[in-house]
């Protein structure tokens, strides 16, 4: 009866939920069709910005509260009128870093911004996900509730969904503009996998829906028969972030294919899984895998090679959006965790992955998928041209959202994905460099307040006169952990590149 009664509840909560979600369609009438640097949205709503990082990564506070703050961008949407946004955080944001982002909103006062800003926090400092944090206290759901206005002209802007963002946007009765939880397959490694076989994608040669050692060892006995030369494997958990649930094999010196003691010897190398995780021991791994699932692919290698990634949106009303392209910055023991990323893609293949990422983006649309998400492809140039291969899609808001929406509410500009070029409202072309792991123990000598001087005395803060300069993120960290993020705008590749570097050298100067 419980089990029954169980479904029920979970039945009528998807239904308030698809009853919520429609309202989206004629809110995006409204905040649809504006423009950062021209149309303004004509009547009063209100953003529910909810960063919860609802991933099964552990991190520390300090690092919990510095990736909140990634969506700190949202606060230039404040330079409309008749914006007004609700901002959660596990824990109050400094008040110097909320006004260090007011101050670069542009055609605004900060008092009349300030105004329209509401900052709520459950002053709570484990290292639960801030969803979870909200929903336990009701009373702090009711104060969140009580700062909409008008429930009719409000949505919900979280950084990736699960049931407990859904469950969040049905309980203060807004809609939530991201994928619906029930999609979450399609974020997963194997599902990605079969998505790009059924639109025809071009992928790593690999299997996918592994959750056993027996299943792994079996998967790569096969793909050893299919590519004999085959020299290393990457092993992926579904829910892997960042390159993290990644391990890499090396297949050298192995039995020959369909030999007798092939797939015992396979079996005894999987012990040499080398993980991006430095600290990851090899029975949790296969204990991780056992659970959630995994796959299994041929490691991609050439000369040149690249990693760019291709970031769309699904409109409430359908339509696929091409918003962007990046050379992703890896890092890590084998370069698969992400660092930062270069904007645009290299312009020689750029508009080739954009084209193979909107028919994914029109197979969601199909599906009923809404909200933002990215496609990682590799790159690898041949002898005639370059080949292309998609690696994984990320359902959620992720590292490169971020640095292109500030660029792009700056701005006001547009990204041409014929062309792989974004510019501005004047015509002029833009590119940045961005990165989430700048890090040295000695940035801990610094405070926000200092960080800011810095960036100011050097001639390095973001003109809106030129549209060149950085903006800072991940700020409360620098004391804590010695770690910031900075996008770094400029004119050029190269000219981007060159106020990357000077800030680099100047923090380094600061504190060494």
């Amino acid at each position: 009866m419980k089990t029954e009664y169980a479904k029920k509840e979970q039945a009528a909560l998807y239904e308030k939920f698809n009853l919520l979600q429609k309202k989206l369609i004629p809110l995006w009438e409204q905040i649809g069709r504006s423009d950062p640097g021209g149309t303004f949205i004509e009547d009063e709503n209100t953003m529910v910005v909810l960063p919860s990082l609802t991933i099964d990564v552990e991190l520390d506070f300090p690092s919990q509260q510095a990736y909140e703050e990634r969506m700190l961008f949202m606060l230039f949407l404040l330079r409309q009128p008749n914006v007004r946004i609700i901002y959660l955080s596990s824990a109050p944001i400094q008040q110097e870093i909320i006004d260090y982002y007011l101050d670069i909103l542009p055609s605004v006062s900060i008092t009349n911004a300030r105004k329209r800003l509401i900052m709520i926090s459950p002053h709570d400092l484990s290292d639960r996900p801030l969803v979870m944090k909200l929903l336990e206290r009701p009373k702090l759901m009711e104060q969140i509730r009580k700062a909409i206005p008008d429930l009719n002209m409000a949505h919900l802007v979280p950084f990736l969904t699960t049931d407990l963002e859904r469950d969040f946007a049905v309980q203060l009765g807004i809609p939530m503009y991201a994928a619906d939880p029930r999609f979450v397959a399609f974020g997963t490694k194997s599902g990605c996998r079969e998505i790009f076989a059924e639109e025809g994608v071009q992928y790593p040669q690999g299997a996918e829906n592994i959750f056993s050692k027996d299943d792994l060892v079996k998967a790569i006995s096969q793909m050893r028969v299919q590519k004999p030369e085959l020299e290393k494997v990457i092993v992926k958990h579904n829910d892997g972030v960042s390159g993290y649930g990644n391990a890499t094999l090396d297949l050298a010196g192995l039995p020959e294919p369909e030999a007798v003691d092939e797939k015992e010897s396979i079996e005894k190398r999987l012990k040499e899984l080398k993980f991006e995780l430095a600290d990851v021991k090899y029975d949790w791994y296969m204990e991780q895998l056992e659970t959630k699932g995994g796959i299994v692919e041929e490691l991609i290698d050439g000369e040149p090679l690249f990693s760019p990634s291709v970031q769309l949106r699904i409109t409430p009303a359908g339509e696929v959006e091409l918003l962007s392209s990046h050379d992703q910055i890896l890092g890590g023991p084998s370069g698969q965790t992400y660092i930062g990323a270069r904007f645009p893609a290299n312009p020689e293949y750029g508009p080739m992955i954009t084209r193979e990422a909107e028919k994914i983006g029109k197979r969601f649309a199909k599906e009923g998928v809404i909200g933002r998400f990215a496609l990682d492809f590799i790159v690898v140039r041949s002898r005639w041209r370059w080949e292309q291969y998609a690696i994984e899609v990320n359902l959620r808001k992720g590292g490169t959202t971020h640095p292109y929406l500030t660029l792009h509410f700056l701005t006001g500009g547009k990204f041409d994905p014929k062309t792989g070029v974004y510019k501005t409202l004047q015509g002029h072309s833009k590119y940045y460099v961005a990165t989430d792991a700048l890090k040295s123990k000695a940035y801990k000598k610094l405070t926000p307040r200092e960080l800011f001087d810095i960036v100011s005395e050097n001639r390095l803060h973001f003109d809106h006169t030129r549209h060149t300069g950085i903006v800072l993120h991940m700020i409360s960290s620098v004391s804590t952990l010695g770690k910031l993020g900075l996008t770094a705008i400029g004119d050029s590749p190269e000219h981007a590149q060159e106020i990357y570097e000077k800030f680099i050298k100047v923090l380094e100067e600061i504190t060494n």
